[in-house]
């Protein structure tokens, strides 16, 4: 799933840029993806729209109040996920609204814990979703795996 999302945010610039969904199947079909990895990553997409829509009238919140995680959500999160996201946070790139849907839809993933590299991507994609501008350093931080390779491949 993650390298698909990862192929959709180099191939289109924004995501009124992707098409329907069927056409992007077949397009990622095309490209050598396989059908159970572009359907659980469509339908990650899909839920991401939706907590996003959710996460409007939080949009108008501004306060500096500090984060306290669940206990499912420490348990789902590597420590270095939540201190990325902290990083992030801190840096401004990741309003609080933001910051939420990042963790929601990290929450959604099968994988347990949810590693750096997994929380990169996934802040890639919600800052993609909003069509976000986000300073070259960090998008370069965003694509780097932990081991120091380039997701991009």
């Amino acid at each position: 799933m993650f390298d698909v999302l990862v192929y959709l945010f180099h191939n289109y610039y924004t995501p009124q840029a992707c098409p329907t969904a069927d056409v992007l199947a077949k397009r990622l079909s095309a490209a050598g993806f396989e059908d159970d990895e572009i359907d659980e990553a469509l339908q990650w997409l899909m839920g991401l729209a939706q907590t996003t829509e959710h996460c409007v009238d939080l949009a108008q919140y501004t306060g500096n109040g500090a984060r306290v995680y669940a206990e499912v959500e420490r348990r789902q999160l590597s420590p270095e996920a939540i201190g990325f996201i902290t990083f992030l946070e801190n840096t401004e790139v990741l309003a609080a609204p933001l910051r939420e849907i990042v963790i929601e839809r990290a929450l959604a993933c099968e994988e347990c814990p949810v590693t750096l590299d997994r929380i990169k991507i996934i802040a890639l994609m919600v800052l993609w979703s909003q069509e976000a501008e986000v300073d070259h350093l960090i998008l370069e931080e965003l694509l780097r795996l932990h081991d120091g390779e380039d997701t991009c491949h």
